[in-house]
């Protein structure tokens, strides 16, 4: 059993005990969350598809911690001007543990 659930404009593919990388929530690490935007979900074999979502469907899952992503560096300049700038960036996101879909 599987699921295609959109979080915060991300689509994920989403099966029970899966750990999954998402955008950065509110809630504190140990929550429990809902998930109502589920737009596929399979079970052995039966396909519901959504218009947009699959109606009554939700995931559970707990926030497992909240952490940032590597540093990614930019960099500018302006040829024999003498300007340059760098700058740096660490997205962040939280991990989520699917613990149930309900159909």
């Amino acid at each position: 059993m599987f699921a295609v659930v959109d979080i915060k404009g991300h689509q994920f593919t989403v099966a029970v005990g899966d750990t999954v990388e998402v955008p950065k929530f509110s809630e504190e690490a140990g929550t429990n969350v809902s998930l109502d935007r589920v737009l596929l979900i399979n079970t052995d074999g039966e396909i519901a598809v959504g218009k947009p979502t699959v109606e009554g469907a939700s995931i559970q899952a707990t926030i497992v911690e909240h952490s940032r992503r590597d540093k990614i560096l930019g960099y500018k300049f302006k040829r024999r001007k003498g300007v340059r700038r760098t700058w740096g960036h660490k997205q962040p996101y939280t991990i989520l543990k699917i613990d149930g879909i309900e159909n």
